[in-house]
This record gives C-alpha cells, sequence and structure tokens, in this order.
C-alpha cells in the first residue's frame, strides 16, 4: 500500500469502514472521513490516537463544502448506507433505498466538479443483488440477471449510480459484500447474555449462507484501490459458503454452548417482518474474480473465521 497516501471514505464510522481505516493507520495512509454526523466521528477518532484521520461534515443529498475533501486523495471508498438490520416498515426501506442511492449519486456528483481528480471509485454493494435462492451457485464471473425481491432492487439503484463514476474516466469498482463476520461492541453485549444456547438451528438451517471475515472484506477494499487492473464488479465473499446449520454450529462449539435452542422462522418473521429474509433466505456466492486476480482469504474456512470473531 506504499503509493497510496491518502483516500476518503463514506461509511468510516460503520463496521466495515472502522477496521478500514484501522488498517490505514497501520499503513501510513491518511483518510479524509465523511460523515452525516462529525462530532461522532471526533468522538470515534480523537485526533491524538488518529492523527491520520480527518473529519468532513457530509450532505449525503446535495454538494457541499465538503467537495473539497475529495480533490487529490489517491481513491474514494464509498461504503455509507443505512443499516438494514429490523423491521422493515415502509419508512425503513425508503430509508436503506434512498440512503444507498442519492448518497451514491451525490458521491459522483462531487467526483465531476473536483481537480485533482481521483483515480478510482470504490463502492459497496451487496451479493444480496442476485435475490434469494435454494441451490444457484452466483459467480461474478458469470451474468446472472439481478434478483426480483426488495433488496435486489435496492442493489440496482445503488450499482446504477456508482457506475456513472466510469463516465469521469475513473476507474470503478464495485464490491458486492456477503454478511461480514466480526466483533462488535453491541454484538459482545448480546453473546454476553446468550452464549449458554448459541448455535441453535436458524429457520430450516438448509439455507445456503455466503459470508465473509471483516478483515477479507477490508483487505478486498485495499486491493481495489491498488490493484489498477481490478475494474468492475467482484463478489467479495469467501470461497466457501455453507449452509446455516453449519454457521450456527461454529459459533456454538466455538463458544461451548450447552442448549443450542433452535429459532424457528415464524419467531424471526415476528420480530423483523420482511427483515427476516436476510436470515431465512439463502444465497450461494463465490468470489470467482477474486481468486483470479490471485486475492488470498485469511479466512476460507467458517470454524477458523468465527473462531477469531469471538476471539477478538
Amino acid at each position: 500500500m506504499n503509493t497510496v497516501r491518502a483516500i476518503a471514505v463514506t461509511g468510516g464510522t460503520g463496521f466495515i469502514g472502522e477496521r478500514l481505516i484501522a488498517a490505514c493507520r497501520e499503513a501510513g495512509i491518511e483518510v479524509r472521513v465523511l460523515t452525516r454526523s462529525p462530532a461522532r466521528g471526533r468522538a470515534i477518532y480523537p485526533p491524538r490516537a488518529f492523527p491520520h484521520v480527518r473529519i468532513e461534515a457530509w450532505t449525503p443529498g446535495s454538494v457541499g463544502p465538503w467537495v473539497s475533501a475529495l480533490a487529490g486523495v489517491d481513491a474514494v471508498v464509498h461504503l455509507a448506507g443505512s443499516p438494514i438490520a429490523g423491521r422493515w416498515s415502509p419508512a425503513f426501506k425508503r430509508e436503506i433505498l434512498m440512503s444507498r442511492e442519492i448518497g451514491t449519486r451525490t458521491i459522483v456528483e462531487a467526483l465531476a466538479r473536483v481537480e485533482p481528480r481521483p483515480p478510482v471509485f470504490v463502492s459497496a454493494s451487496a451479493c444480496r443483488f442476485y435475490g434469494p435462492d435454494a441451490e444457484t451457485l452466483f459467480s461474478d464471473a458469470a451474468k446472472h440477471p439481478p434478483g426480483k425481491d426488495y433488496l435486489a432492487q435496492v442493489c440496482v439503484a445503488w450499482e446504477r449510480e456508482a457506475a456513472r463514476a466510469e463516465q469521469l474516466g475513473l476507474r470503478q469498482v464495485t464490491l458486492r459484500f456477503s454478511i461480514a463476520l466480526g466483533m462488535t461492541r453491541r454484538f459482545r453485549d448480546v453473546l454476553g447474555k446468550i452464549r449458554p444456547f448459541l448455535g441453535g438451528r436458524i429457520g430450516s438451517g438448509r439455507q445456503w449462507a455466503s459470508w465473509v471475515h471483516r478483515d477479507d472484506a477490508v483487505a478486498a477494499i485495499l486491493r481495489a484501490i491498488e490493484d489498477s487492473t481490478m475494474r468492475g464488479t467482484y463478489n467479495v465473499t469467501a470461497p466457501n459458503p455453507v449452509r446455516m446449520d453449519e454457521v450456527t454450529a461454529a459459533f456454538g462449539a466455538a463458544v461451548g454452548s450447552r442448549f443450542r435452542l433452535p429459532v424457528p422462522s415464524f419467531v424471526l418473521e415476528g420480530l423483523l417482518g420482511d427483515g427476516a429474509t436476510i436470515l431465512l433466505d439463502g444465497q450461494r456466492v463465490i468470489p470467482a474474480r477474486l481468486l483470479e486476480a490471485g486475492f488470498t482469504f485469511r479466512f476460507p474456512e467458517i470454524g477458523p473465521a468465527v473462531r477469531d470473531v469471538l476471539a477478538s
């Protein structure tokens, strides 16, 4: 990463963004964090501990003074988007869509105005582009049509806006992330309460689960920034998708849970409504293009990935 001096990041206070910024600190890369909440950004990245981080107030729906933060960086990484975990009311679903579609459109509009213009734009998307499917193997080396469900259509709108960066002459990379595994403060608190029961079947347990360790997700972002041969869409998911039963069994084994109570589909649907699809409707996705590019996953198997997450 010694050829990269500075990057701008949206979503820098999020789950993947925080780990990306930590990796940049280790590599000596300056990071300009574009955030809707500068106060929260400064709380997460106090200047003394994070001298390489510069906090910029960002308004996702309109181009403003923050545009200057994009000038002269080596890459813009766009990770921002409202969380999808929760009960999907109509208002919640609108926020999920608009935060991605409008936010991405605004970043690309800003890129059109800055000089010198960053050479590469890396934008997040999700493997849910393909839609839920019981058995199809989805590879980014093949031309799969988008799914027809709500999350797939969100991804279509998200990626359409990101692709406009190509018209500006930028190298544009879209990273379709699967469910990322990693420890957060909230998960650590929840884990302490449910540890004896962790590992129970979720839904049928036979649905496919595509997943990626957060460190591998961050490594893929850094590779996309530096590798000038990377263009277009890449699945960012471990090369070994598993059934949900295997995911929950790995968590149960790692913590030595005793009871492993199942979570029936109707319970999740009652709690999350349509949002339960994230856990109940599976996908089998592989990262063919990353592997072809020579990317090496640090955590290709679910067992070691879960053990590392729980040990952190």
